[in-house]
């Protein structure tokens, strides 16, 4: 159970420094900089990739065992269920509209202004919202049958995050502190 719980914290405390660089690269794009849309690109890729199908669907298992224990947060689970797939499809936009900028397609600043406020503002609120109110409930609640069984509900993967694919990004995170 704490062993799931410390990776989920772990991996938001990581998916926040990377949505901060995304942010500092956005800002930059918004002050008539030149920001990298290839460190970009590579951020929403391995949120897109890790986060959306390993980390998530993990939290929605524990999200269904926490709501069997205790009813009364469904309207809350249900948002953030609901928030992960608005993760998700605001990535995807996200995405396609960097994929576009890297080969050359001209996109106006704002469409990808917006697109990348978007995921950076649902992605911040979701996560502040599953440490405050939903991890402390889980971690409480949850026996170590459930845990068990949201630790086998999606199959394993590793974290890409440490392979030479991402290498920019680790350092990018380092360089924050």
């Amino acid at each position: 159970m704490t062993d799931l719980l410390q990776t989920w914290h772990d991996e938001h405390a990581t998916f926040s420094r990377l949505l901060s660089v995304l942010e500092q690269q956005v800002n930059g794009f918004h002050a008539g900089e030149d920001p990298s849309y290839e460190l970009m690109l590579d951020i929403v890729e391995y949120l897109r990739h890790y986060a959306d199908q390993f980390h998530h669907p993990r939290e929605d298992a524990a999200f269904a065992r926490l709501l069997r224990r205790s009813p009364e947060l469904k309207p809350q689970i249900s948002r953030l269920v609901q928030e992960h797939r608005v993760i998700a499809t605001a990535g995807e936009d996200l995405l396609s509209r960097l994929r576009e900028i890297i080969v050359g397609a001209v996109q106006p600043k704002a469409a990808v202004e917006t697109a990348a406020a978007t995921y950076l503002i649902y992605y911040r609120h979701h996560i502040a919202t599953e440490e405050r109110d939903l991890l402390p409930r889980a971690q409480a609640l949850l026996e170590p049958a459930d845990w068990a069984a949201v630790d086998n509900a999606v199959p394993g993967g590793s974290d890409p995050l440490h392979t030479a694919r991402y290498a920019a990004l680790r350092r990018e995170i380092a360089s924050l502190g």
